[in-house]
């Protein structure tokens, strides 16, 4: 929602452009480790009380941060939002798993993919039009209301989903021992690897795209606002397309499908540095792209989720640290490398859609090969 804003918190902080944009990488990393922490923990002692716990503190930090001075201090204070606002990425996924599985676990993803993607890239419409009334610290101010009101909702309508007979009762050291088994299963971690690489290629867009239109393209805020907002219906779009296929389609083919065209339209806008630069070409382009992204995140969390039928809040802890530790190093990537071209975007989101389609290539021939010994 502040992303607009990153070149008047970048002169307001009297900091660099890589530094400003460290605050999505920061928030990123607390979202991975926190992941850690909540997933186990809501395997151990139910789902409610940790995601309210979570949505509260993250109220509390965006107060905060309505007051801070320093960059640094910003940056501490994003890492702690981050931390707090993981709670929500981990159980959304993992209420999804203990209500639903097979296909009705992927039209479930479908719809709470739309929603986990879409918001990233219609959030800075509503902070581009929420700048012309007010600063960049009243942003944090809506952002700390949203969170008291998601805890309210959660305590009025949202049940326990994890009954205690279906808890760990393990101990929660050895839920986190759990954790660290997800790591060894193969599969699952190609599938997961591949979502973050993805979800690094989305990232690399919304952290340059601020700097990339309104600098090198000239775009006003208010026109970048409205290019982020068709790129949010590409979200929509691909995230609803695996639910509408699955009946018809397996999960395999579309996420080929998907891999492959992302990487197509990533390689035309890498191609498209060697002759005059159009804007057209790179708004159609990373149009192609989002959608691709939408049915990879609702593909491959349905894929990976489905896979594991305890600890799902183990497993969906791994999902978020992939794509949080992996979105978390592409994001300041693209600023880094300059903030006047949009070279170092459209080379990162080829470089993640490439590094996901070998890994998916990977993936299919372990299958086939397990095919094959079983045949």
């Amino acid at each position: 929602m502040y992303l607009p804003a990153l070149p008047v918190m970048q002169t307001a902080f009297h900091t660099q452009t890589a530094i400003i944009q460290m605050s999505i990488t920061t928030c990123l990393i607390g979202l991975a480790v926190g992941q850690l922490i909540v997933g186990p923990l809501s395997d151990h002692i139910g789902r409610r009380g940790p995601l309210a716990g979570g949505f509260a503190i993250f109220a509390v930090s965006a107060l905060a941060i309505m007051n801070v001075k320093s960059v640094g201090l910003f940056l501490l204070i994003r890492f702690i939002q981050g931390l707090a606002g993981s709670a929500g990425q981990v159980l959304a996924r993992a209420v999804a798993r203990d209500l639903f599985s097979g296909k009705e676990l992927t039209k479930f993803f479908a719809m709470l993919m739309a929603v986990n993607g879409v918001f990233p890239i219609i959030s800075p419409v509503i902070g581009g039009f929420l700048l012309n009334f007010m600063s960049w610290r009243g942003i944090f101010g809506l952002l700390a209301v949203i969170g008291v009101l998601v805890v309210v909702g959660i305590w009025t309508t949202l049940e326990e989903t994890l009954p205690p007979e279906r808890r760990s009762h393990a101990g929660l050291l050895k839920g986190l021992r759990a954790l660290t088994l997800m790591f060894t299963k193969r599969d699952f971690m190609l599938i997961a690897t591949i979502q973050g690489l993805v979800f690094g290629a989305l990232f690399s867009y919304i952290a340059a795209s601020s700097f990339v239109f309104q600098n090198f393209f000239h775009l006003s805020a208010q026109q970048f606002s409205l290019l982020y907002a068709v790129n949010g219906l590409g979200i929509i779009i691909g995230n609803n397309l695996p639910a509408y296929f699955s009946a018809k389609v397996a999960n395999m083919r579309m996420l080929a499908l998907a891999l492959g065209m992302g990487t197509t339209a990533a390689g035309i806008m890498v191609g498209s540095l060697f002759f005059t630069a159009s804007l057209w070409v790179i708004a159609i382009a990373l149009f192609v792209v989002v959608i691709c992204i939408g049915m990879v995140n609702t593909l491959a969390t349905s894929m990976a989720m489905n896979s594991q039928t305890e600890n799902a809040g183990s497993a969906s802890a791994v999902l978020g640290l992939t794509m949080n530790i992996i979105g978390g190093v592409f994001s300041p990537l693209a600023g880094a490398m300059g903030a006047h071209t949009y070279a170092p975007m459209a080379g990162l989101i080829f470089a993640c859609e490439v590094g996901g389609l070998v890994l998916f290539l990977v993936l299919l021939k372990k299958q086939n090969l397990t095919e094959t010994r079983e045949m």
